[in-house]
């Protein structure tokens, strides 16, 4: 049954293309309300193929981007209550599923060998606000902009760098503590970071941007460890319920940014798409050259390249929601998720296949 609903869903997505095609081609006014069917229906109709399904989840976000921007005014307020104010709550949601596939005796096992993990988090914290600051003040963008350019860059490791980590033949459990523990750093680094690079940009207040960040992940992170410790696979259907609400939750994310910078997006979003993707790939090719210079195996090489590319794009999103910039500094990395999901979809499957 399901093969063939996805085999469904597959041919409904394409015959959805063809209609924003011809729409588009016609100068009909439909052509988005085409696409945002092909982008879902092929994220559902990809969920059958192993090869693909690794791309359900960007499809997903290039969906709810396409209905953001085309309807940005629906994703503004719900029976008088603003949507905006979701994003903290919604983080909070992802950064405990997060917390609850940490384990602790994984930590234990892989700090035996640190040396890729300090090479991780080193080239990490490095490699991604360097290129930033680069890109931000190397381009005439407005401030706000420039600074969530930084704001991306100085964000810890994205959770999807683990998924990506384990389908290019990376180190699974390298890329999990390199994560973890950027991520649980975040608090002090973060907004460090941002006062020394962005502060000519946008005022930052370090204490308010450190309890941002302890409100969002490392209180929902550590909530989440005791549960795996006391009460992982108790409740499988919960165990298995949270990584799907996390998803959602980013995706959810994700519109609500591009519907609130609709009007930035529609003056400098492609030049915004350009300076995100390559911040993105320089992330990745710094990351692995520098780990091979180090004399680290070509299998955490790779794992490092993701950790170092992959941004907390959602957390970005949080802080930037919080600072009040949420339609400026935060459609930054509600592009850069997007984009990120992408490339490294097509990264690590390309790795993937040279074990």
């Amino acid at each position: 049954m399901k093969h063939l609903f996805c085999r469904a869903c597959l041919g409904l997505g394409l015959l959805a293309g063809l209609g924003a095609a011809i729409c588009f081609f016609l100068g009909v006014s439909a052509a988005p309300i085409f696409l945002i069917f092909f982008f879902a229906f092929l994220a559902i109709g990809f969920q059958d193929y192993a090869i693909l399904k690794g791309f359900s989840y960007t499809l997903f976000i290039f969906a709810a981007s396409t209905y953001a921007f085309t309807f940005p005014e629906n994703l503004v307020t719900f029976q008088g209550f603003a949507l905006k104010r979701l994003v903290t709550p919604l983080l909070v949601i992802t950064m405990f599923g997060m917390g609850i596939h940490m384990n602790l005796t994984r930590f234990i096992d892989i700090v035996k060998s640190p040396k890729p993990i300090f090479a991780g988090i080193f080239c990490h914290y490095l490699i991604m606000p360097g290129i930033g600051v680069a890109l931000a003040l190397s381009t005439d963008l407005p401030p706000e902009i420039a600074a969530g350019i930084i704001l991306v860059g100085c964000s810890p490791s994205g959770v999807a760098s683990n998924v990506m980590a384990y389908i290019s033949g990376g180190n699974l459990a390298l890329s999990v503590t390199v994560t973890a523990i950027s991520t649980l750093l975040a608090p002090l680094v973060t907004p460090l970071l941002m006062k020394l690079l962005a502060n000519q940009l946008v005022p930052i207040n370090f204490w308010d941007m450190f309890w941002h960040i302890m409100e969002i992940v490392i209180f929902p992170v550590l909530a989440g460890l005791v549960y795996n410790q006391y009460a992982y696979g108790k409740r499988k259907w919960l165990d298995d319920l949270l990584p799907v609400i996390s998803m959602a939750s980013i995706i959810f994310i994700v519109a609500l940014t591009v519907s609130a910078g609709h009007n930035t997006l529609l003056s400098i979003g492609w030049l915004l798409i350009l300076i995100v993707l390559v911040h993105n790939l320089l992330g990745y090719f710094f990351g692995y050259r520098i780990s091979k210079w180090m004399g680290i195996n070509e299998q955490d090489s790779r794992t490092i390249a993701f950790e170092v590319g992959l941004q907390n794009a959602g957390l970005a999103s949080g802080i930037a929601a919080k600072m009040g910039f949420m339609a400026t500094m935060g459609l930054v990395p509600g592009i850069f998720g997007s984009m990120q999901n992408i490339t490294a979809s097509l990264l690590a499957n390309w790795w993937g296949r040279k074990r």
